[in-house]
């Protein structure tokens, strides 16, 4: 069938879009859609572990089995992610007699509809259809991204080298920080490499969309679904960022926050290095302060706090392996920001009022910063762990404690209204 596309915008907002495949094209269409406010079923036997934290928010549904034709029932879209042919043939052919557009990953000229290059800034999308050739509308969609950012030339790939392929030309890593959720919250050096990259080592934290905005060649690899334990695990993302920028190819380790920030930066610069692999590190807005800025709270305030530390709580407060002088921390007056400390919470706070902070010192709790799902609860040290219980707060959180977390309390910031909380109140959504 010839013909040019018809452009279209679709406003699916509350309207059934049915995703068939759980792997790594799924995990960077998905987030697009939710972000239109689509009601997604995805069907898959197994899912990504970015996909199955979206299943664990409620923020869409998962048929854990094979697509079946009555999947399409009610739906406006179909988007099939998956690299079998067969079987994307079968939900093609269901979405024929059913009448709705599907897209295939696997087979652009099977599908009755294309998913365009995208770029977001502020309210405007810019999509781009390149006539079937994904790089050509790679390459104008990041022109055109880069005159809405008001600076000069583009951002397209860059052309290799004279006399060399993109096998042979030298490899490289860049470690780079996402940011705490928003995707426009990353730099502006970030996502620049990030289009020039030919693989992609995501951890489950870094923003969906920018995942969408990836070439279509793009290797993307779910760092969060690499087996065995943490050591383990980070073994083997040492390993793929060195076997792939050895064989020529331009990585980049996408981390949400900063790379540094607890979140293993140097250690895989280490790795890098030993091998002989050249690294740029780009550092990321970390979530120990942006968290804190989008529920109003600033970390240091004049007359109120000269001080801020960060911790990480992954570890509980009495176990050996705990590196921190929690009772150092609850003699300090200035304001403290704990990291993936909800689970130990209960063991954080009690250990800080045994060692002298008081009960009241003022806390806040701030879930899934800048992005929509934001939730935001207010207490004080001694009531804190309960009413995170009481509120079904989960990770990823930011908890706050100091006299800070009041200094703002009810003037809001970063153009999102605040959601002070009483303690043993229900934590709000700010929308």
């Amino acid at each position: 069938m010839s013909g040019n596309p018809y452009p279209l915008g679709l406003r699916l907002a509350g309207r059934r879009v049915v995703v068939v495949g759980g792997g790594a094209v799924a995990t960077r269409r998905v987030p697009a859609l939710l972000d239109a406010g689509a009601d997604v079923l995805l069907v898959a036997p197994e899912l990504t572990p970015a996909l199955r934290a979206h299943v664990d928010a409620g923020r869409l549904h998962w048929a854990p089995r094979r697509f079946a034709p009555d999947d399409l029932d009610g739906a406006w879209l179909v988007q099939v992610a998956i690299d079998d042919p067969l079987a994307a043939a079968s939900v093609s052919a269901a979405a024929a007699e059913r009448r709705i557009f599907c897209v295939r990953a696997d087979d652009r000229a099977a599908a009755t509809a294309w998913t365009p290059a995208v770029t977001r800034h502020g309210p405007v999308t810019v999509a781009v259809l390149g006539g079937g050739d994904p790089r050509r509308a790679m390459a104008v969609r990041d022109a055109v991204r880069a005159l809405l950012e008001v600076r000069e030339g583009t951002l397209s790939t860059p052309a290799a080298p004279e006399g060399t392929t993109s096998g042979t030309r030298p490899g490289r890593v860049a470690l780079v920080g996402a940011g705490p959720g928003d995707p426009e919250l990353i730099t502006v050096r970030g996502w620049r490499l990030l289009t020039e990259a030919d693989v992609v080592v995501a951890d489950r934290l870094v923003p969906g969309l920018l995942l969408d905005e990836l070439r279509a060649d793009v290797e993307l690899v779910d760092a969060s679904k690499i087996p065995y334990g943490p050591s383990r695990a980070q073994e083997e993302i040492n390993r793929i960022l060195v076997d792939r920028a050895l064989a020529g190819r331009s990585v980049v380790r996408l981390k949400g926050g900063d790379p540094y920030v607890f979140g293993r930066g140097g250690e895989e610069l280490l790795a890098c290095a030993a091998a002989g692999v050249p690294v740029t590190v780009v550092p990321g807005v970390t979530s120990s302060i942006a968290a804190p800025a989008a529920a109003g709270i600033p970390v240091t305030h004049r007359g109120v706090a000269h001080e801020f530390t960060v911790v990480s709580g992954h570890v509980a407060p009495d176990s050996p392996a705990s590196l921190v002088r929690w009772d150092a921390l609850a003699g300090l007056r200035g304001t403290l920001v704990v990291l993936m400390g909800l689970k130990n919470l209960a063991a954080i706070t009690a250990t800080l009022i045994a060692h002298g902070r008081p009960a009241q010192t003022p806390a806040a709790v701030v879930q899934e910063a800048t992005t929509g799902a934001q939730r935001v609860l207010r207490s004080t040290l001694g009531a804190v762990a309960a009413d995170v219980v009481a509120a079904g707060l989960r990770p990823p959180a930011v908890v706050v404690l100091g006299d800070v977390v009041d200094t703002l309390a009810g003037a809001g910031a970063a153009g999102l209204p605040d959601s002070p909380l009483a303690p043993g109140g229900q934590a709000d959504p700010v929308e």
